[in-house]
């Protein structure tokens, strides 16, 4: 597919004639065709309500929520207080994801935060940027969408797998593990991950003994279980979404110990324990992972005390700065169209800039005409061409004789 260059003037004055025909009056709210200052900026969501990865929902909808609460404390966008946030469930489901688009494209919002999963950002992507919205996911990782065809409109936040998997991997063989077995989704997902986990375990000298991919609609996974065990792993890495709570049941089951065991983020959920055997719950005891994360305590107090009940705080920090960075481009732009702002997202994070970290702090600093450098609540956001991050923390996380807890952070760039 195309690389994804950021629209030239002329691209952008054509995309914005096909959103007015795709959607009403299709600019995301700027119907006259003026700047959109002084017009309201309207996010929506397309997140799981429902679903597998329905537990990424309540971090990631109280996020957004969390960052258009310290946009609005701040004056909003353009002056503007923004409405509530516009919410539609991508369920796991690709057609009704797909739906989930084409409500949010109908609502005439001016940005879409999502989907949370990559195949459903697969599934619907194209319905939000052929109508030039802008979307930015702050939790898809597939190394697939950084060529994806779509105008320059798609954003993410969260980190690629090409990022993530090296991490995972030099984690196992910090804990001494060299024999390694490797167990993935057959999809997008498992299929970038495991081939950045697998490069970078050859680069570290480690050996690979098995590689087992499944269908996750799979009812049970024998023949994957007992290859990897017949392999007699050190370790094992298991690339994998809530159906993985049945693949590590039944690896523990024919003898692999918890210790030896190495998941990603779509198991990191505090109650994983229950989900592998709600009699045994600390079956996941030494269970090691790595997610993308921030070692940002002071966002998760504030986030804490925005939702006093939220326990589950994967990705929230990455989301957050979806919001964020897409309300600073309307500033820059000064105008809440998208086909005027998109051109700006990239530009309120660059390098050479004048680091800021809040909405206020670097919308002051765009209204006293100084370029900035967007430090988000996640990390440094410095979008490439392809709109993808070019660094990140991770959050080692692990199941303890205590329960869940966070070992520490590491940091990664596509320069290292």
């Amino acid at each position: 597919m195309a690389s994804k260059k950021f629209l030239s003037l002329t691209a952008a004055t054509a995309a914005l004639v096909l959103g007015l025909t795709a959607c009403g009056n299709g600019d995301g709210g700027s119907a006259d065709g003026g700047d959109g200052s002084g017009e309201e900026f309207t996010f929506g969501i397309l997140y799981p309500q429902t679903g597998s990865l329905a537990f990424l929902g309540p971090p990631q909808i109280t996020a957004a929520k969390y960052a258009i609460d310290e946009i609005n404390a701040a004056g909003g966008i353009l002056g503007t207080d923004v409405p509530a946030i516009v919410e539609a469930d991508e369920a796991g489901d690709a057609a009704q994801a797909n739906q989930a688009a084409n409500d949010l494209v109908s609502a005439d919002v001016n940005a879409v935060i999502g989907a949370a999963a990559s195949a459903m950002t697969q599934a619907s992507y194209d319905t939000v940027t052929a109508a030039s919205i802008v979307q930015c996911s702050g939790s898809n990782t597939a190394p697939d969408l950084s060529e994806i065809d779509d105008n320059g409109y798609f954003f993410r936040t969260a980190p690629s797998d090409l990022l993530s998997g090296p991490v995972l991997a030099r984690q196992m063989v910090d804990d001494g593990a060299f024999d390694i077995a490797i167990v993935a989704r057959a999809d997008d997902y498992g299929d970038g991950y495991r081939g950045a986990v697998e490069d970078e375990l050859e680069a570290l000298g480690a050996n690979v003994v098995a590689t087992e991919n499944y269908d996750p609609d799979a009812t049970n996974f024998d023949s994957v279980v007992n290859a990897v065990s017949g392999a007699e792993p050190d370790a094992v890495a298991l690339i994998s979404f809530q159906e993985g709570a049945q693949v590590i049941a039944e690896l523990i089951e024919s003898g692999i110990e918890g210790d030896q065991l190495y998941i990603t983020d779509g198991l990191n959920d505090p109650e994983l324990g229950t989900t592998v055997n709600a009699d045994d719950p600390d079956v996941v005891t030494g269970v090691t992972g790595v997610a993308p994360g921030a070692d940002n305590p002071e966002f998760n107090e504030g986030l804490r005390a925005f939702d006093p009940e939220l326990d589950v705080f994967q990705f929230a920090p990455q989301v957050f700065d979806c919001v964020t960075a897409i309300a600073l481009a309307a500033e820059s732009a000064g105008s809440v169209t998208p086909a005027d702002y998109v051109e700006h997202l990239p530009e309120i994070s660059r390098p050479d800039g004048t680091e800021c970290g809040t909405f206020e702090e670097c919308r002051d600093l765009l209204n006293d005409g100084e370029e900035i450098d967007f430090q988000g609540t996640s990390g440094n956001i410095d979008f490439d061409d392809n709109g993808d991050p070019t660094s990140a923390t991770f959050e080692v996380f692990h199941f303890g004789d205590e329960g869940y807890e966070t070992l520490g952070f590491e940091e990664y760039s596509v320069n290292e």
